[in-house]
């Protein structure tokens, strides 16, 4: 199945690791934040929590110990989340489990089963010439300005095309993005987060 034929989840997929972040790829088109297994850092609780509050967020970690206790923590931090499941069979004890031995199919079953939300496809608001224009990608301080201005929006710290990607994947309305570039050029007016004057 070609990726653009997968549907579309709104909400931000919470996983262990890279090896989940590619099963879920296989399966359909969502955004994704990897806790690094148990180490879950207070960072990627807060990641967690802005993507909550902009387009929701399921977690979706594996069916063992270490797996819940990541589920756990996050229910406790952020209990809006929603939680998908894939299920172990019992009776294959040798057979690996987890949701990157996972098919897209079991994937997509327990997506389902936590009322993800299905998008239709649509025209992204903004595209990499716009990044490039507005200095967040290919010049010399794109990273930094990147870094300031995914802070100030609850985007976290990524590279260009990851940037892009939030942007157009969290809700990110034109005005919001205009208002948090022109205070780039305002050091002091970018202090602090979004709703606080005014962070996989």
């Amino acid at each position: 199945m070609k990726g653009q034929n997968l549907p579309i989840i709104k909400e931000v997929i919470v996983v262990e690791g890279k090896d989940d972040v590619a099963a879920v790829k296989r399966a359909c088109q969502a955004q994704t934040i990897i806790t690094r297994g148990l180490g879950i850092s207070r960072e990627i609780i807060d990641s967690i929590r802005k993507a909550q509050s902009r387009c929701g967020v399921i977690v979706l970690t594996d069916p063992d110990g270490p797996g819940e206790k990541i589920r756990t923590r996050i229910q406790q931090a952020v209990p809006e989340c929603k939680h998908a499941y894939i299920y172990r069979d019992r009776k294959a004890a040798r057979q690996p489990v987890g949701v990157e031995y996972a098919a897209p199919e079991a994937i997509l079953a327990a997506l389902d089963a936590a009322k993800a939300t299905v998008q239709s496809p649509s025209q992204a608001a903004f595209s990499m010439m716009d990044m490039i224009e507005w200095r967040l990608a290919g010049g010399t301080q794109a990273q930094v300005r990147r870094d300031r201005l995914g802070k100030w929006l609850g985007m976290g710290q990524t590279n260009a095309k990851q940037f892009l990607k939030r942007l157009n994947g969290y809700g990110i309305t034109p005005e919001e993005l205009l208002e948090g570039l022109r205070r780039l050029d305002m050091p002091d007016r970018m202090d602090g987060q979004k709703g606080n004057d005014i962070e996989s």
